[in-house]
């Protein structure tokens, strides 16, 4: 059950945090593995211990702002893999443009859509043509809990996470009749290496807002990326799923 053999799975953001979960969950289900970050070095040792699972795993040092590259990408791993990829993780995200909206400086909010929505953007599209002619693909994009509720200081990152929803919808409608599904994960609070660096009132504050009062843990969204990827989520698409810890839920 749940087994990706044969598949190729790419993953931007895949240097750390939920991008490496997602990499070494996908290749343990059985999936070759694309490794997408600016960060070579990270990429390489997500793509490293990738490979501990049995699986080819290629690190490619890409931005994926830049369309070029993109497209070079694309050749890349046609060449190295002789494959393209069939599922596709749109993780990559900024996520340090924290002000009030009258102190948002211009140019983080043109980087934030530029790298978060943006970037998802050109990837799917540079794949979307290979997916429809295999018939069968699946896109996977990482939302969040601020794109459906809001983030006070984080107009942004709220903006684009609520984008991407969209662009899922709308994928998911598009792709229908090809097999190809479309789905978002809206994570709440995860225990990433950003959280961890977070000062503990902060911490705490987050967590006490949370039903569970904890943090979840990066293997909770790498377990439904791999669902999500899998031959037995056929039927689901267009859905923003929630792993939040009941987040949205009234708690006191």
């Amino acid at each position: 059950m749940f087994s990706l053999a044969g598949k190729v799975a790419l993953v931007t953001g895949a240097a750390r945090g939920l991008g490496r979960a997602d990499c070494l969950a996908l290749a343990e289900a059985g999936a070759r593995i694309v490794a997408v970050d600016v960060n070579e070095t990270g990429a390489e040792n997500t793509a490293e211990q990738a490979r501990a699972f049995g699986q080819d795993a290629l690190a490619l040092k890409v931005d994926i702002r830049d369309r070029d590259k993109v497209a070079q990408m694309v050749q890349t791993i046609k060449d190295e893999l002789h494959a393209t990829p069939d599922i596709v993780v749109n993780n990559a995200a900024t996520l340090d443009n924290v002000a009030q909206l009258g102190d948002m400086k211009d140019e983080l909010w043109d980087r934030d859509l530029a790298v978060n929505l943006t970037g998802a953007y050109n990837v799917t599209k540079a794949l979307w043509s290979s997916l429809v002619e295999k018939q069968w693909g699946r896109i996977i994009s990482m939302a969040s809990v601020a794109g459906t509720m809001g983030g006070f200081g984080q107009a942004s990152y709220s903006a684009t996470k609520a984008g991407l929803i969209g662009f899922t919808r709308t994928l998911a409608l598009e792709g229908a009749r090809y097999n190809i599904t479309a789905n978002a994960i809206v994570p709440g609070v995860i225990g990433t290496e950003g959280f961890g660096k977070l000062p503990d009132k902060m911490k705490d504050r987050m967590r006490a807002r949370v039903a569970m009062r904890k943090e979840g843990e990066p293997r909770d969204i790498a377990t439904l990326v791999v669902f999500l990827a899998s031959p037995e989520a056929k039927y689901i698409t267009g859905a923003a799923v929630p792993v939040t810890g009941g987040l949205h839920l009234f708690t006191f």
